[in-house]
Parts: C-alpha cells; structure tokens; sequence
C-alpha cells in the first residue's frame, strides 16, 4: 500500500474503542513479575527456552543500512520472542548474517537473488507459524519502532480478541522520518479515502482501517490460517492492499493503535504537492511505478476488492500519472514504467519485471 501523510490533522474520525491498550499492556507486564519485583519475563530475543512463541517478527531486507538495522534489533530486543530476518540476496548478506548472529532467538534465511517482497514474507510467515507464534509482526528493514509498539500492539490484539472481534491484524501509526509528520489510518469512501487520525484525545484507542501497511503490523495467527499469506505473483508493491482486501471480503477487521508508533519512510523521498489539498507523496524509482500500476490493474480485475476501494485506487493513480509523469525526478522513465504497467496489468502478468527492461 502507498501512503500518504499530512501535517494538517483534522478531528480523529472512526474512533471506536476507549479502552487503554497503553495501560493493558502495562498489566501484561506486571504480571510476569515475581514476588520481589523482578521481571520473570526473559529479553525474550535472547530467550531460547521459552516452549510458546507469543509473537514472532518478520524482518525483510535487500541491501540495508546495518546501523539502522541494529538499532531496529536493539528496539525489537525485549518485545519479541522470535526474530526471522529474510535477506533477498542483499550483496552484503553476510554482514547481516553476522548482525543476526548476535541474538541467540533470530534466525537468518537468505536468498541468493531477489525473489520479491511477497516470497520474502511468506518465508517468514510460515516459519513463525511453524514455530507457534500466536502473532507474527512484519518490518521493513528501516523501520524503528517504538520501544513499547509490539507489546502494545500485541495488547491491543488480545483485547479484540477477549471480545469476540474477528480481528485479522493491529498496525502502528508512523513518522515520515524525513517530514517528521505522523500517519493516518484509512478507511474506504466512496471517491476517496477517508483519513482516519489520532489525536491526543485518542490515547488507548483504536481505529478500524480497512488496510494497514505491511511494515508495523502485527497478524493474528488464526488470520493468516484463515486468510491465507501474501500473494508473491505482485513481487513487491500492494502485497498489503491485496490481502487486506481479501480478509476484508471474509469479514475480518482491522485496526490501527494510536499508541503504538514507529519511524518508517515511504519511498526514497517526499514531495509536497497540491491536489485539492496540499499532500506528501512518496517518490520511488522509476521501477516501482510499473509495479504499482500493474497491481492496481490485475486488482481492478477480480471480484472481492470492494467498488469503493478500486474507484478511489482509479482517481489515486490518474493523480500519481500526472505529478510523476511531469513534476518529479525522471518523468520519462516514470511514464515508461507506468505504460507498462499498464500493459501487462491489462494482460494479466505477474511476477518480477525482467532486469533488461529496467530504465
């Protein structure tokens, strides 16, 4: 899913829970104490004994910053109880194997050539489903989070659950780490999404989304059994649109959780732009547009995403066409990659775009 962000933060909308995930949380933690205090809990990613996998997380990587990644692992380290880093054959692959190595609860699995975003996440999805975690968060390799975000996350899951709600996922709200703006939660409109935002009135609550973005969000296991795992024939981009649209269409819910945060980026920049309003856009290489344009397509296409969603989607890409197309970095081999995008969504293509067609 491509985000937005905006500075500009109208009433919070769609708020339908007041209860205190922060809190929760904080009593999940109270009870692993021990009688004098201490906390029986293990820095669960140094915890190999422990028989039951809580929550697992999944870290995808190609080519990462180490040092952003390490301070990634530093953050995760007492949230977790299992780290799986996926590398989809980074040049330095064994620097990261080295980084992992560190942590006796992460395991590394590395590819030797770039096989997609989806069969990256799908790796580590099934692994921490074999290893019996009851949530498995997934993460980009520059996202930061929050050094409460899984545990709130994770209370916020549990408390869904504890009252009957058919929850598929719980996602974390982000700062662009280069505008510093925090993120919105989206719901479907009809012509447009409607941007859900946390307030300081909303602390401890949740707001329902009908997407979240992948990196950030913690799924319930029952879910990804139900649902299924992502759809690795995209590669790469709307791996979050499509499998929220197909548990959306099943009747699970989602939720974003105004307590949990994390640093995460979109794109190699953003540019701000007026469209009606005045709008942060992600901007990526010319590559990725094929990707987007060609997944939007082969969606459009199917049954179960809603009339809403791929209305808006329709008016969402007309926009990008016209700002990537003529006002930013490379037009020409923005549009390029767009037209065939295009092309190949209309003829059903998927999988990953052959390097010798790359501008």
């Amino acid at each position: 899913m491509s985000g937005y962000s905006d500075r500009n933060q109208p009433r919070s909308a769609g708020i339908i829970s007041k209860t205190d995930i922060s809190a929760y949380a904080a009593r999940r933690r109270t009870d692993t104490q021990t009688s004098d205090g201490s906390e029986e809990l293990s820095r669960v990613m140094d915890n190999t004994q422990s028989a039951h996998r809580a929550v697992a997380a999944v870290v995808t990587t190609y080519q990462p910053d180490l040092q952003t990644l390490e301070a990634q692992f530093a953050r995760l380290d007492g949230q977790i109880d299992l780290l799986l880093v996926i590398d989809n054959g980074s040049a330095d692959s064994q620097r990261v194997a080295e980084l992992v190595a560190r942590y006796p609860s992460a395991r590394f699995i590395g590819a030797t050539e770039n096989r997609g975003l989806g069969w990256a996440h799908n790796k580590g999805l099934r692994l921490a489903l074999d290893e019996g975690a009851d949530a498995v968060l997934l993460l980009d390799q520059d996202s930061l989070p929050s050094e409460d975000m899984v545990r709130v996350l994770y209370g916020a899951l549990t408390q869904q659950r504890e009252q009957g709600l058919q929850t598929a996922a719980v996602g974390a709200r982000y700062l662009g780490v280069d505008q510093g703006h925090p993120s919105y939660f989206v719901q479907f409109s009809r012509l447009h999404f409607r941007r859900c935002f946390c307030s300081q009135a909303s602390a401890g609550r949740l707001i329902r989304a009908d997407m979240l973005i992948s990196s950030g969000t913690l799924f319930a296991r029952e879910a990804l059994e139900t649902v299924g795992l992502m759809e690795e024939g995209l590669f790469i981009d709307h791996l979050d649109t499509e499998w929220f649209l197909r548990a959306g269409a099943r009747g699970w819910q989602s939720f974003g959780v105004c307590d949990a945060l994390m640093d995460h980026g979109l794109g190699d920049r953003t540019v701000r732009v007026w469209l009606g309003r005045w709008r942060y856009l992600p901007v990526h290489k010319p590559f990725r547009y094929y990707y987007v344009y060609r997944n939007s397509l082969l969606l459009w296409r199917r049954d179960y995403p809603s009339r809403r969603w791929k209305h808006t989607d329709m008016l969402r890409l007309a926009k990008m066409f016209f700002v990537f197309a003529f006002f930013t970095g490379q037009p020409l081999n923005n549009m390029a990659m767009m037209f065939r995008g295009i092309r190949d969504g209309l003829s059903g293509k998927t999988g990953r775009l052959q390097q010798d067609l790359l501008p």
